[in-house]
């Protein structure tokens, strides 16, 4: 086995990720159109993130401030598997380091770990809306949000650290072919020789761990929400706060959906079309569907839009 640079046997120094196995043709239709999702992707989320930062309005709300930052996070994570994966499409070799490869990795695990963590954070804001509205300024102040969202980011980074440096002291002699397109812990684990000792066990405890424990709080925030809400007398706010949840349950179970297919059930890494089109839907398609399920039909996002391009008129 060849040592890498940092001295541990590997039995690689670079991996070859396959990505799409099809022709000229249509990788080329495939780079277009993942391009300009992602470049439309980033103008959502900013546009988002620039409204609730210039208006003032949006800007004391906490489900606003979660929003944007949650913005951010979508573009963090959209960002890190799918402009390689463009540049990939322009090139067959489809070369990475080793060190790229878990670099990539353990920064796709760990924004997907913030992910999850998010989707509760946003499930906790509207559960103390809704089921406790007269403390809900007091609990989730300013503050409370920034400090809730700086906890979501530090877990969510520490949370898969372990399982990474495992899984990248294994040596990998079987094959340099990464039949995916990124580095995904499935296909890396699938070339690893053995003995494997701790790592593929403590990487699906993690994963499921991470992935059935916020399920269960979002769920159980939802259903103690809808069943308040059932109970109360006005019928206006009833639906008001109805569908606003139900946008939110979209984004969850649209991200849940796809990742509890992919890592919860026994075989869901195993037939390589499956995992490419799963993956590509929660690292490419719901980072460009989540802002507009949250604001399309989001009056004050609405508002203050118009409020900044009246701003901008006047200037």
């Amino acid at each position: 086995a060849a040592p890498s640079s940092s001295g541990l046997l590997t039995g690689v120094e670079e991996f070859v990720l396959l990505g799409f196995e099809v022709g000229q043709q249509k990788r080329l239709l495939l780079l277009t159109f993942f391009a300009i999702l992602y470049v439309l992707t980033l103008a959502e989320n900013i546009t988002i993130i620039v409204l609730v930062v210039l208006d003032t309005h949006l800007a004391r709300l906490p489900m606003y401030i979660l929003l944007s930052n949650f913005s951010w996070l979508e573009m963090c994570y959209v960002s890190a598997t799918v402009p390689r994966m463009l540049f990939d499409l322009t090139s067959p070799q489809g070369a990475i380091s080793f060190h790229n490869c878990f670099i990539q990795f353990y920064i796709f695990f760990a924004l997907g770990s913030t992910e999850c963590f998010y989707l509760s954070a946003m499930a906790l804001d509207r559960y103390l809306a809704i089921c406790h509205p007269l403390r809900y300024p007091q609990i989730m102040s300013p503050n409370s949000c920034y400090g809730l969202v700086g906890s979501c980011w530090a877990v969510g980074f520490l949370w898969y650290l372990v399982p990474a440096v495992l899984i990248s002291r294994l040596s990998f002699c079987r094959s340099n072919v990464i039949d995916h397109f990124l580095c995904d812990a499935g296909p890396i684990l699938s070339l690893a020789c053995p003995p494997l000792g701790a790592a593929p066990v403590i990487s699906q405890f993690c994963l499921n761990a991470l992935i059935i424990g916020n399920m269960f709080f979002v769920v159980l925030s939802y259903s103690i929400m809808v069943n308040t809400l059932m109970k109360a007398s006005s019928q206006g706010s009833r639906m008001k706060a109805f569908s606003t949840i139900s946008f939110h349950l979209l984004v969850v179970t649209l991200f849940y959906g796809s990742v509890a297919g992919m890592y919860l059930i026994p075989g869901g890494e195993n037939q390589s079309a499956i995992t490419k089109a799963v993956t590509l839907f929660y690292t490419a398609v719901t980072p460009f569907l989540n802002p507009m399920i949250y604001c399309l039909r989001n009056n004050q996002v609405k508002e203050a839009l118009v409020r900044l391009l009246k701003r901008k008129e006047t200037v």
